[in-house]
């Protein structure tokens, strides 16, 4: 078995956990997983993927992981409780045969509060039967002296006294084993430079700090849990904050973008949480703009934490730790490239939620690959909502809905299709019809066909749309 221990994953799902456990209990959701690596064949591998997933969902917490998270100050009582009758459903999971050649379908559905724990293991599987496959005679030599030339760049560098690298990457790990050597070896090595990891289950056998608080599929999913849509970042920080009364205190920042981040955290953020993640955009800009933010909202950047965590490697980490040397806390947290760099291209898998009590949940992310939705509907609509004018990638949403509903065609009378449509729905009242369209032809299974929807007509004049059934 990969899996061994229901521990063997990130914090943030235990302290995300715990949220839904006492706000919301009932919410129901969907996660879906994406390989972005071009011509991954994984379809050899089906069935050992099954296995794996079937013995995960065949474990409990033993006694004395629960005595461990027991520990954690910020671990409540009844949530270990609730653990320790806790067992991951494997009816909630489907793994099947993907749309392209080599892809894989798997989608998680069920209740947030018993399907929460699968992304992370269902990840870190994918990874290693892949890996154990295609490279059964790892070169572990080149991993550890790639590990140790990392290590050597802050060691031997007297300015860098106060760097913290933090290990971030269980989910694409080449392997448990590889895992569990690295954070060994940091342990033993780094010393002081050496924050903690994410993996609870290392954190507890290697005796280091387990770190991390939240991650995007929180965020996403109190835009339908919420009272209104352009609260829910708001109302997002607030639960957080009434549930944890100032532990876990960094705010993630890239759900909808930097720009409306800022917008929604005033200085009652700015004191409450102790500093913010930066996982996507240009790091530089995301600080600079994040430090003036709190002088703004008079609060001193050296009380606060930058943690920055986006594709990190050390070189970069190093660049942006002196460029903000003295200005602020700072914390780098480092996956893929410590726990799946030996010489072999990794995956970039993910798995993300989609959907949350039925309606579409996004990412609008500073970087436009990361931008994750099932909804490019939806999608128009909360642009708008969040005052986000940056263009979105409707080339590559619109190829995802075609290749999902090849039955919705767009041809557009004024000028190429996608651009005109982006342009057209981006007042929220077009992109509530819009929404209301495609949910009839779903619920109807019709082929539809918009022909115009003319972006020239000018306001309030409507726009030329014809619907053909």
């Amino acid at each position: 078995m990969i899996i061994t221990s229901l521990l063997d994953t990130d914090l943030y799902k235990f302290s995300m956990m715990q949220v839904v456990l006492h706000h919301f209990p009932a919410a129901q959701v969907q996660y879906r997983y994406q390989c972005r690596t071009p011509n991954i064949d994984l379809h050899p591998y089906i069935d050992e993927i099954r296995a794996e997933i079937s013995a995960l969902c065949q474990l409990r917490f033993s006694e004395d992981e629960l005595n461990y998270l027991r520990q954690l100050r910020f671990i409540k009582s009844d949530f270990v409780d609730f653990l320790g009758l806790f067992q991951l459903p494997e009816r909630c999971i489907k793994v099947d045969y993907g749309d392209k050649p080599g892809e894989l379908s798997i989608e998680v559905e069920g209740p947030w509060l018993h399907t929460i724990l699968f992304e992370i293991p269902v990840l870190a599987i994918v990874n290693e039967v892949y890996f154990r496959n295609v490279q059964p005679e790892p070169n572990w030599g080149e991993g550890r002296e790639r590990l140790q030339n990392k290590m050597q760049l802050v060691l031997k560098d007297a300015d860098l006294h106060d760097f913290k690298v933090a290990e971030y990457g269980t989910r694409r790990r080449f392997s448990k084993v590889w895992h569990n050597e690295v954070v060994v070896t940091l342990k033993q090595e780094m010393g002081r430079h050496f924050a903690g990891t994410s993996n609870v289950l290392m954190a507890k056998e290697h005796n280091v700090t387990p770190l991390g608080t939240m991650a995007h599929e929180y965020l996403q999913a109190c835009q339908a849990l919420g009272p209104r849509l352009r609260d829910s970042q708001v109302f997002a920080f607030e639960v957080w904050a009434k549930e944890y009364r100032g532990d876990l205190g960094i705010a993630l920042s890239d759900v909808y973008g930097l720009e409306a981040f800022l917008n929604d955290f005033d200085m009652y953020f700015c004191k409450l949480f102790d500093g913010a993640r930066h996982d996507s955009g240009d790091p530089f800009v995301w600080g600079e703009r994040l430090l003036a933010h709190y002088q703004q909202n008079r609060v001193d950047p050296k009380t606060k934490t930058l943690i920055f965590s986006d594709g990190l490697n050390f070189p970069k980490a190093i660049e942006l730790a002196k460029h903000f040397a003295g200005r602020c806390k700072l914390s780098f947290g480092i996956g893929t490239n410590l726990t799946n760099d030996l010489g072999y291209e990794p995956l970039q898998v993910v798995m993300k939620m989609v959907r949350c009590n039925g309606q579409p949940v996004a990412k609008v992310s500073d970087a436009p690959g990361k931008t994750m939705c099932d909804d490019p509907a939806y999608l128009a609509y909360l642009r708008p909502v969040f005052n986000l004018t940056a263009p979105l990638e409707y080339s590559r949403i619109s190829a995802m809905w075609a290749a999902k509903r090849p039955h919705i065609c767009f041809d557009c009378c004024c000028c190429s299709g996608v651009s005109c449509l982006s342009a057209a729905i981006a007042d929220g009242v077009w992109a509530l019809l819009l929404r209301m369209v495609m949910g009839w032809t779903r619920f109807k299974r019709q082929p539809v066909q918009i022909r115009s929807i003319c972006c020239a007509a000018p306001w309030p004049a409507l726009p030329a749309l014809i619907i053909a059934l």
